[in-house]
């Protein structure tokens, strides 16, 4: 900031802060009676003459917002291009390989947005640009994409958008051999489209219109009227989060149900999306667990007699809690934070001492522990949708090390870098944190 920056408030007229009106109010929460003497704002979400009250008091608040602040203009303007330097534009994401194809996003110098895109069999390939964000984001005040995923068949993608910011989405379905946007067109939703094996079906999760709570895991058929689509898992407890997702493994759809203290997972196989769902474990009062499976069984990660949690098995037959057998017995000095499956291993993250310490389980024995020289540090296991991989994708950072994207060679135990931080630079997180691989994105600044 320009050290000769001056800020003058004089010259500018005195405005009377704006004042909402008071209507008296009870909520009852939980049981419990609460004055809200605001509540009628909550109208601003429903058509009428209240929602445009609510509009024309938030715009008498902007108009003094922009008054008493006036005088910062300049500076604000400094500051603004000031931190915007600080941001590499062009910029592009680790690519994460799943079902034949390199999947990354890149930034444009000068755009807000971003590129969706996918490279054929080799970096080498010619780009395919699946979605231009900045280009569908273009004269919208909001704009907000994200569940990216593909087809099996790698001819279809589905993802959500949200251009009010209310984190109400839309799943859209794209022609990738065409480019054509299908008419299936899925309001209030998480956000999560997930495909089944015959590239016709998918499931999500609808929310409740007005407390956006996720309440039913619902099933599409494409080319159908969403209002025939199939509810096939509702919840009735409001304190329980649900979700849908695909098994690395390809083979199973995956519903789950999550409180605090407790959880339960719910199965189908993708390769026949009409069958009903089938119970893992039924829900057990403080037990969390989750389920990742192979080809010929079910790990699942659990807390069961286990504070610091257990890694567990089971066949594919019966899953019920009294068929789980230890593969990594729990310890009272290590938790047990994280899995990732693979075809032929197991990455495992475990905190101990306060550090993360990441091991590869083969043939089950870990047998890998993949090195960290410095004292103190973050590390943790990154996006891995390749169920076939023999490569682990990993993320670390310590006090002197830039946040650092790598892969982990599993036949020779080396680790190469792919991409460091650079001094403050902005960094694309979506490719360490998510278990899917898929990009998120909103605007960058």
């Amino acid at each position: 900031m320009n050290k000769d920056t001056k800020i003058e408030k004089d010259n500018y007229p005195y405005i009377k802060p704006p004042q909402a009106k008071v209507i008296s109010h009870i909520r009852d929460i939980h049981g419990e009676q609460i004055p809200d003497d605001y509540y009628w704002m909550i109208d601003y979400f429903k058509k009428g003459p209240q929602s445009d009250a609510v509009i024309s008091y938030l715009e008498q608040e902007n108009k003094y917002l922009e008054q008493q602040l006036a005088h910062t203009n300049h500076l604000q303007e400094e500051l603004f291009h000031e931190m915007k330097a600080r941001i590499q534009e062009k910029d592009e994401s680790v690519p994460v390989f799943k079902n034949g194809y390199f999947y990354y996003t890149r930034t444009e110098t000068g755009q807000q947005y971003y590129k969706y895109c996918r490279k054929k069999g080799s970096l080498e390939a010619p780009e395919e640009i699946l979605l231009d964000i900045d280009e569908l984001a273009k004269d919208q005040p909001y704009y907000s994409a994200k569940g990216f995923t593909v087809s099996p068949d790698n001819c279809l993608l589905a993802y959500a958008t949200d251009k009010v910011s209310r984190r109400q989405y839309t799943i859209c379905v794209k022609d990738l051999t065409t480019g054509e946007t299908l008419a299936d067109q899925i309001p209030n939703t998480a956000g999560d489209p997930v495909w089944a094996a015959n590239n016709q079906t998918l499931f999500y999760t609808e929310n409740n219109q007005e407390t956006l709570l996720s309440e039913k895991i619902r099933r599409h058929q494409l080319g159908n009227d969403v209002l025939e689509d199939i509810t096939v898992y509702e919840e009735k407890d409001p304190a329980n989060y649900i979700g849908v997702e695909k098994s690395k493994s390809g083979d199973y759809i995956l519903i789950y149900s999550s409180a605090t203290l407790s959880s339960v997972v719910y199965t189908i196989p993708a390769d026949q999306p009409q069958q009903e769902i089938r119970c893992f474990q039924p829900r057990v009062p403080e037990v969390l667990y989750q389920v990742h499976p192979l080809k010929d069984r079910f790990l699942i990660l659990t807390n069961w007699e286990a504070p610091n949690f257990r890694l567990m098995e089971c066949g594919l037959d019966t899953t019920d809690i009294s068929a789980w057998k230890d593969v990594i017995p729990h310890r009272s000095d290590v938790l047990l934070e994280d899995i990732s499956e693979f075809e032929n291993f197991i990455a495992i993250a475990e905190r101990k001492q306060g550090l993360i310490k990441i091991s590869l389980m083969q043939n089950g024995k870990e047998n890998q522990t993949i090195a960290f020289s410095e004292p103190a540090y973050m590390a943790g296991i990154g996006a891995n949708p390749d169920f076939q991989s023999r490569k682990l994708r990993l993320y670390y950072t310590s006090m002197k090390t830039p946040m650092s994207v790598y892969d982990y060679e599993i036949s020779s135990g080396s680790k190469t870098l792919l991409k460091q931080q650079t001094a403050g630079a902005d960094f694309n997180s979506d490719h360490y944190t998510s278990r899917k691989g898929v990009c998120l994105g909103s605007r960058r600044y």
